[in-house]
């Protein structure tokens, strides 16, 4: 692990802060590093994993150039940036991370670990998917195009929420591009070297986005009082969604359900990206089924239930199959460059 401070007579190129939040506070301003590495179990991908948070290039959140997936956190009450990179390949895989910010200290490591390992599924062991495909030519072929992709996470069922509710009855690019000025105008940013950057806004955070201003950038009134019910919600009971944790499939739905907004396929959501239930996928995802339809061959159009008894047989991965859906998708839209796609 390594560590540096570093003064800010004038804030150089790659310093990360914004100065506004501390007008109180006499001195230059003081950007800390923290440089550690990280060892996935491999396969591992970080393009692919990163593309699975992602979904789309307009995620402003999850941010990928290429070679280095960026998100804003909060360390002691204020954001920071980490930066990961990839140091091995797919089958010695190594990370370095960087954690840059003003309040970042010796301690954050261990903090940061704790929420990159989920969110880029690092400790999640794939053998036994990779066993199963082989024996499948079909599902052999997608797994080796994409060996490498882990089922992330989202670090909350928040914010799991959250983008379940922006993206209802619409694309994921427009459902992003909503929740983007929600960041924006719900969160605080830092200064970087590309421009101001968002992490992910608390639930007291929205509480303070009056319903007004949720439907000026473009919300429904349905999805306005979705957004505030369940922040006033985790306000007022901060661990109300920790409990999902240990529950099983069917009681985590029928919990969610009780929710305004949620529906069958928001709550399937929430189980897969949300609490990593790898045998869940969404069926009620219709670009997600009609990308399965047309990897299958099939003429017909899907539903949930043809859905359902068509990836039972890869249980316990229907879901890490709706991940490779999705990549499926990026690659075939140019989105993502891996080789050619199945026709």
């Amino acid at each position: 692990m390594a560590w540096a401070d570093t003064k800010d007579e004038g804030m150089p190129p790659n310093a990360v802060g914004n100065r506004s939040h501390d007008s109180n506070t006499r001195g230059p301003f003081v950007e800390r590093r923290l440089t550690f590495e990280l060892s996935p179990i491999a396969p591992f991908c970080l393009e692919f994993a990163v593309w699975g948070l992602r979904r789309r290039p307009q995620n402003q959140v999850d941010r990928w150039d290429g070679t280095t997936y960026q998100r804003v956190i909060s360390i002691r009450g204020r954001p920071a940036e980490v930066r990961v990179s990839e140091l091995g390949s797919r089958e010695a895989p190594r990370l370095e991370v960087n954690v840059i910010g003003e309040r970042v200290h010796a301690g954050a490591e261990a903090e940061v670990r704790a929420l990159l390992t989920p969110l880029l599924g690092l400790e999640v062991h794939l053998k036994p998917f990779y066993r199963m495909a082989s024996r499948e030519p079909k599902l052999r072929e997608l797994a080796e195009r994409y060996r490498g992709l882990k089922p992330g996470r989202f670090p909350t069922v928040f914010e799991t929420l959250a983008n379940a509710f922006a993206c209802q009855q619409f694309t994921i690019a427009a459902g992003l591009q909503l929740l983007n000025q929600l960041v924006r105008r719900g969160s605080v940013g830092i200064k970087t070297q590309a421009g101001m950057v968002f992490g992910f806004p608390e639930p007291s955070d929205l509480l303070r986005v009056s319903p007004r201003a949720f439907r000026s950038l473009g919300f429904s009134g349905q999805k306005t009082k979705a957004f505030r019910e369940l922040s006033r919600k985790l306000v007022a009971e901060p661990l109300a969604l920790d409990t999902l944790t240990n529950r099983k499939n069917e009681d985590v739905i029928n919990l969610l359900l009780e929710l305004r907004g949620v529906g069958r396929w928001t709550a399937e959501y929430v189980l897969l990206r949300g609490l990593g239930r790898l045998d869940v996928f969404p069926g009620d995802d219709v670009g997600a089924r009609n990308r399965l339809a047309k990897w299958l061959h099939r003429s017909e159009p899907m539903d949930y239930a043809s859905v359902r008894r068509t990836v039972d047989r890869w249980q316990p991965y229907a879901g890490f199959i709706y991940f490779h859906m999705l990549m499926e998708s990026l690659t075939a839209t140019g989105k993502l460059r891996v080789g050619r796609t199945s026709a």
